[in-house]
């Protein structure tokens, strides 16, 4: 199994960093459904918004498990530095830095993935970064700045001339944002030519492409982001098909029930009941999604002011008689 530094993975999953979606409640959600490792959403570099009601909530750790994955996101390197100090100093096991991320709002600032387009900065940060904490410091990246410019292979042997302990690569370039497929030859090169180890990022949203992205590779993990969002379980569905090559029993609708419940109470407690009710909000309609629930529930979801009487609109709409006990996908 993979190993960050010291940190021997339980498998080969991680769930991926994803800002206003990884927060604590997730991450652990996710941990319990079989993710190895949680990285937390991003966290800026710049010292002004430490301060604030959202930084507050993304340094919170509270009873998280070894290893504590926190993403930091910045273009100065003595800045991210600092950062990386500041989050180890409140629990940070292993310091991530984010140079993938496609947001228009971050690459303005030269951050996120725009960072691949310098590679002097990107060693820059990186040496910075290293020699600030005594932890281990990873890289989530893209394949490039955009098609014509797949630097991947370049950025990732820069990162373990640093000092780099592991490093994500997605499948996409800065340019292609979320659209189109994914494509996993440019980790495949990144990964013949290290000794890190790599985790592959993009598109992986069941069983059988965990396996097939793994082959192609020859990457020693995967990340996995948006398959996760209203289906944690995906973790221990995958984690189940590598380990035995058989799929394990079909989640029920029962099930679901049962996790997104816990998950919007969570959230209830982690922010408060105002702020609380809305972040459920978002959260709900990936749920239904995967339960093939369709109709007009969603609309009168969004429409709750009160926490308990999401938490009832829940159960109702689960408790109805119609409502099947196996997701649409067990007919296949």
């Amino acid at each position: 199994m993979p190993t960050i530094g010291s940190y021997h993975l339980k498998n080969k999953l991680i769930l991926a960093p994803m800002a206003g979606i990884t927060d604590l409640p997730f991450r652990l959600l996710c941990r319990n459904q079989g993710a190895a490792m949680a990285v937390s959403e991003m966290v800026t570099s710049d010292p002004k918004l430490w301060q604030t009601r959202k930084s507050k909530f993304r340094l919170d750790h509270t009873g998280e498990s070894s290893p504590i994955s926190v993403q930091i996101a910045g273009s100065d390197p003595s800045m991210l530095a600092e950062a990386a100090r500041l989050n180890v100093a409140n629990g940070a096991q292993i310091i991530d830095i984010n140079m993938g991320c496609p947001a228009k709002k971050v690459c303005n600032r030269a951050a996120g993935s725009a960072l691949m387009r310098d590679e002097r900065r990107v060693k820059e940060i990186l040496h910075a970064v290293v020699n600030a904490v005594d932890v281990p410091v990873t890289l989530k990246i893209r394949t490039g700045w955009d098609q014509k410019n797949r630097n991947a292979p370049t950025i990732a042997r820069i990162a373990e001339e640093a000092g780099i302990q592991a490093i994500a690569i997605h499948g996409r370039t800065r340019a292609c944002g979320y659209s189109g497929e994914a494509e996993y030859d440019t980790i495949a090169e990144a990964k013949s030519k290290l000794q890190i180890p790599v985790f592959a990022n993009g598109d992986i949203d069941s069983a059988e492409k965990a396996r097939k992205v793994l082959n192609h590779t020859s990457a020693d993990g995967l990340l996995i982001g948006r398959a996760a969002q209203g289906k944690p379980w995906i973790f221990r569905e995958i984690d189940h098909y590598l380990d035995s090559g058989r799929h394990c029993t079909t989640i029920t609708n029962s099930e679901i029930k049962s996790i997104l419940l816990a998950h919007i109470q969570a959230l209830h407690l982690f922010y408060g009941e105002s702020m609380g009710i809305r972040v459920a909000r978002k959260h709900l309609g990936w749920y239904l999604k995967a339960a093939a629930i369709k109709g007009p529930f969603r609309k009168h979801f969004n429409r709750l002011e009160d926490a308990q009487l999401q938490i009832q609109s829940i159960e109702q709409l689960f408790n109805q008689p119609s409502r099947h006990t196996k997701t649409e996908k067990d007919t296949r």
